[in-house]
């Protein structure tokens, strides 16, 4: 049902999307590339694509850079393939975060930005990312982070005004997720902008053991 609501409402705001957020957009995917450190040769999973504007950021460094975004708002993704389609090397699809339509081991990076609190159920999506990710490859995923005192406020308050959020969590929370889904974090950090957005980043690798 969330899914449904969600795909509704991005659709709605897909053409508005990039102009209302500019700033978080910014400042979200700039650092989440910087901190990503992606390589130039790497395959790239982007899930919650949204309008690409994340694929934009890497293919003006890297422009062969080998790019599938997915996200469930088929107008988002409208957008987003506008914007690369001068890149034969970056694809689009419709597809949802708990059953990504992936052959097992295809990607060596995969990022995820402000979706994780979306997501109904995080730790089947965190698992179908490890079934994708290559098994020396890793996961990057930034979201909202409820230790900070606004956001707990935006979680309580979205939870009745909102019917497609399904919630954010502590930065513990978050690495018990990926934990339970058997990865293991490798760096991880907690960082605000503004007065409401604190935000937390984790890179994590399939477990080996």
């Amino acid at each position: 049902m969330s899914e449904k609501v969600i795909r509704q409402q991005y659709d709605q705001v897909a053409n508005l999307y990039d102009r209302r957020w500019s700033t978080y957009i910014a400042k979200t995917l700039s650092f989440l590339k910087t901190w990503a450190h992606i390589s130039p040769e790497a395959t790239v999973l982007d899930i919650g694509c949204g309008t690409g504007e994340f694929e934009r950021l890497l293919l003006t460094e890297n422009p062969q850079q080998m790019i599938t975004g997915v996200d469930i708002s088929e107008e988002m993704l409208l957008v987003a393939k506008q914007k690369c389609r001068a890149y034969p090397n970056v694809s689009f699809l419709t597809a949802s975060a708990s059953a990504l339509p992936f052959a097992n081991n295809s990607f060596d990076v995969i990022v995820s930005a402000s979706t994780f609190h979306y997501f109904d159920d995080p730790e089947t999506s965190l698992k179908e990312m490890r079934r994708v990710l290559k098994p020396d490859g890793k996961v990057v995923i930034l979201d909202w982070c409820k230790d900070y005192l606004l956001c707990r406020i935006c979680d309580f308050v979205l939870k009745f005004v909102d019917p497609a959020y399904k919630q954010c969590y502590t930065q513990r929370e978050f690495h018990s997720l990926f934990t339970s889904a058997q990865f293991d974090i490798k760096c991880a950090t907690k960082f605000r902008f503004g007065i409401i957005w604190g935000m937390m980043i984790a890179t994590a690798t399939p477990q080996t053991y």
